[in-house]
């Protein structure tokens, strides 16, 4: 134990010297205060949007000066951040995804927002929908940087080929237009073509996808502040989903790799459940967006990144705040929703003139602004990862046939084993 123990202790600090080789060494001036800040915002395009926004903060606020460093995607970033934490040379500032708030909180590495945001006239500017993602156990632990969600993309082309006139509006049109949308057209009892993308496997991506399917059920995952995910709501969306594949339907994707645009782009398959930030917005092929078809009621899954200020010293905090508030606000979140594609989450900033402009010229995006206002939150608790993996594998099973009450109380065994 002493051995494992000994090189436990190397490995944390080549680590550390590792994490603190990366730190830039600010110039010394006592008047100023030197703010890192650790982000995963990509494409290469969307960094620099985001850098000429910090420069111009940075411009305006001589006393404050942000450094802004790309480290890699998030699941890259998770050990650095820890290790940092663990080690006490965590950055300022961390964009990261509001899903790890909890474990953040039971490390006390993060600071309430609430005595400052609650102080902030910007507070009433949030979109209400993003507070879903900012909360755990009555306080504020983040501000979004940006919004998203799912919506489902499709083909107009496909659709007039299969002569449908209608966009479909409920769980049964879907399938009904799936159906027709799945074509084999030489004759070898295999579909050419496809109604709909099924993404294949048990990660957040596949997770995120059939989230609104859940909520659009009324179902949610967490009772009482523990999972529970035998309900009839996440039966009824595993169901659906498991009847959709049995149709024929639905072409799988690549494992773990349902975010790939290229059957849709090729034309293999007419429909796909992603969102804005998609390489579709960008490709050459016809395509348009409509809101995911409803069980119950309308409603998608809130898909954001959320700004941290961990805890340091009270003058950093304070000073980080500031650059909060500076995200937050009205001309930040216009200029950097037009330059990335996301959404804002000032509300003055999606009703502003340029960016009501700018959905002249992308009307899809339109469709993702709407259904801000019936977008849920995937649980924010410090289990979330184990909740996710536990409920993915469920989706998987279902996938693979097997009865969806059956895989959920099969998750629910194996998560309570986890807990407890």
């Amino acid at each position: 134990m002493k051995v494992i123990s000994a090189a436990l202790s190397i490995l944390l600090s080549l680590c550390l010297l590792t994490i603190g080789g990366c730190q830039t060494v600010p110039p010394s001036n006592s008047n100023v205060i030197h703010l890192t800040l650790w982000h995963a915002v990509n494409p290469p395009a969307n960094r620099d949007v985001f850098q000429k926004l910090v420069d111009r903060f940075n411009q305006t606020h001589p006393d404050i000066q942000v450094e802004s460093l790309y480290a890699g995607q998030l699941d890259q970033q998770l050990p650095k951040v820890l290790t940092a934490v663990a080690g006490n040379v965590a950055p300022d500032i961390l964009f990261f995804y509001p899903q790890i708030t909890g474990q953040f909180v039971e490390l006390g590495a993060i600071r309430p927002l609430e005595e400052w945001l609650d102080k902030s006239p910007l507070k009433s500017e949030i979109v209400p929908n993003c507070f879903g993602e900012m909360q755990l156990d009555g306080h504020i632990w983040s501000v979004p940087l940006f919004a998203g969600n799912i919506a489902l993309f499709y083909r107009p082309d496909l659709f007039k080929a299969a002569g449908i006139t209608e966009l479909p509006q409920t769980w049964e049109q879907l399938r009904e237009v799936a159906k027709k949308l799945t074509i084999d057209r030489n004759g070898d009892q295999r579909p050419d073509q496809y109604g709909l993308l099924m993404p294949l496997g048990k990660g957040e991506w596949t997770v995120s996808i059939w989230f609104p399917f859940l909520f659009s059920s009324d179902g949610t995952l967490v009772k009482d502040n523990r999972a529970n995910l035998v309900n009839d709501s996440a039966i009824a969306a595993l169901q659906f989903w498991q009847n959709l594949i049995k149709d024929g339907s639905t072409k799988f994707s690549a494992p773990e790799r349902g975010y790939e645009e290229d059957d849709f782009i090729a034309g293999r398959v007419a429909m796909q459940l992603t969102g804005p930030w998609t390489f579709i917005m960008k490709s050459q092929v016809d395509f348009d967006v409509m809101p995911i078809p409803t069980n119950i009621h309308p409603a998608t899954v809130l898909a954001s990144g959320n700004m941290f200020i961990m805890k340091t010293t009270t003058e950093r905090e304070q000073a980080a705040w500031k650059f909060l508030e500076y995200v937050i606000s009205e001309p930040f979140q216009t200029e950097w929703s037009i330059g990335s594609g996301f959404l804002p989450v000032n509300i003055k900033s999606a009703q502003s003139p340029t960016y009501q402009e700018y959905l002249k010229n992308k009307p899809v995006m339109k469709v993702f602004l709407d259904q801000m206002s019936v977008s849920g939150s995937r649980p924010v608790i410090p289990q979330y990862s184990r909740l996710s993996n536990s409920i993915g594998r469920a989706i998987e099973a279902t996938m693979m046939g097997a009865s969806p009450e059956a895989a959920l109380k099969q998750a629910q065994t194996n998560l309570d084993l986890m807990l407890n």
